[in-house]
């Protein structure tokens, strides 16, 4: 699952947003204006930014267009009321990658995320696959030689994280970065606390998830 931080300063669109994101398992954070917003949009990464045009201290067009020019490189689906054409090309043309007007449906929003998270930039496939370990991020679902396993959600964006980049070493605070949300839960022994179920789980011979020592871990693909 992703990473996604939304952007918003209307705390009602912020809630429903969020929920409709934490229902189909991402990794929510949310900022309530541009302030806050380009803190987390260049200090933390995200798989995707879901970020409203009209912002109370900055607009969303500008935080967007200096993120762009800094080498800022997510996707980002842009909320706001404008509707019309002018306006719309204008958002597409500073950096959105797709456009979505209020009010929306849940299951439009749900829609375009997952359009923007298929992207070849993303490299997201439906389904992972090593040896006898298959990852379904759709169902939602993971087996081991046939065998359901049951895995926390946690556990379960670790593993996918981890099957989606094989063979690359992480030091601990880049995992952290990237599956956990930025505050004080983050810490590095709930990530070692939360390897050590998984292995346990998915993988206790340790021929897959391998611990560098002194710099992090290494999902070894065998295949």
């Amino acid at each position: 699952m992703a990473k996604i931080l939304v952007v918003e300063d209307d705390s009602e669109i912020l809630n429903s947003v969020r929920k409709i994101l934490e229902s189909e398992h991402h990794t929510v954070e949310t900022a309530s204006d541009g302030k806050d917003g380009w803190h987390f949009m260049t200090v933390y990464d995200y798989d995707l930014i879901v970020l409203d045009w009209q912002l109370p201290d900055k607009q969303g067009l500008d935080i967007m267009r200096d993120y762009r020019s800094n080498g800022g490189g997510t996707p980002i689906l842009m909320l706001t009321g404008r509707t019309s054409i002018s306006d719309k090309e204008q958002g597409l043309d500073t950096g959105a990658d797709d456009y979505l007007t209020k009010p929306f449906a849940g299951r439009e929003l749900s829609a375009r995320v997952r359009a923007l998270l298929r992207r070849p930039a993303q490299a997201v496939e439906n389904v992972l696959s090593v040896g006898g370990l298959v990852l379904d991020p759709v169902k939602y679902s993971v087996t081991k030689n046939g065998q359901h396993v049951d895995l926390q959600p946690r556990e379960f964006q670790l593993l996918e994280f981890f099957m989606r980049n094989p063979n690359r070493v992480f030091e601990q605070d880049a995992v952290l970065n990237r599956v956990w949300k930025s505050d004080s839960e983050a810490t590095t022994e709930a990530l070692r606390s939360a390897i050590r179920r998984l292995r346990q789980k998915v993988d206790p011979e340790g021929q897959l998830l391998q611990t560098v020592y002194g710099v992090g871990f290494v999902f070894r693909s065998r295949d």
